[in-house]
């Protein structure tokens, strides 16, 4: 069967911003869709994470990085997505889809990235991330933020609510 998806909330900042959040997602929805495009507005940390209810612990990410030239992982203790740095080529955004399967189970909940950053330069990265929020609750607010200082003017985000039809 395909699935529907209904847009729950976007935000596009009309100036710098410590956050986006989304509050208040209902649980009516079979898994959660976050598309994100980040660009730092005064530093280069190249990373911007997601907090899940208010919380800054039990998270766990593997993640897989390629810069065109060469491969990494890691293993941060946040989910992260890739924003593109202050110093970036200017007026580009990172983008990242997020899938949140089964946010609103009892069970803790997996969490998939695909992010990639964006410039005019020859060094770029991409990576996949597998992540796990330990967690029983339903997931009722997404926070965006960076590790340190502001996301830019018109980052933008946008929930989606996918169901089984």
């Amino acid at each position: 069967m395909p699935n529907t998806y209904t847009l729950i909330a976007s935000n596009t900042l009309s100036t710098a911003a410590a956050s986006i959040t989304f509050s208040s997602i209902p649980a009516t929805y079979t898994d959660l869709l976050l598309v994100t495009s980040v660009r730092e507005a005064t530093t280069d940390s190249y990373t911007a994470t997601l907090k899940f209810n208010a919380s800054t612990t039990t998270y766990t990410q593997r993640n897989l990085q390629g810069s065109g030239s060469a491969v990494s992982s890691a293993s941060p203790t946040d989910i992260e997505i890739m924003a593109n740095g202050s110093t970036s080529t200017a007026n580009t955004f990172s983008n990242s889809s997020v899938l949140i399967p089964n946010y609103a189970g009892s069970n803790f909940k997996s969490v998939s990235v695909d992010s990639v950053t964006e410039a005019n330069v020859t060094l770029a990265f991409t990576r996949l991330g597998a992540n796990l929020w330990s967690n029983t609750a339903a997931i009722t607010s997404i926070s965006i933020q960076t590790a340190s200082g502001n996301l830019a003017q018109y980052t933008t985000a946008y929930l989606y609510g996918i169901s089984k039809t």
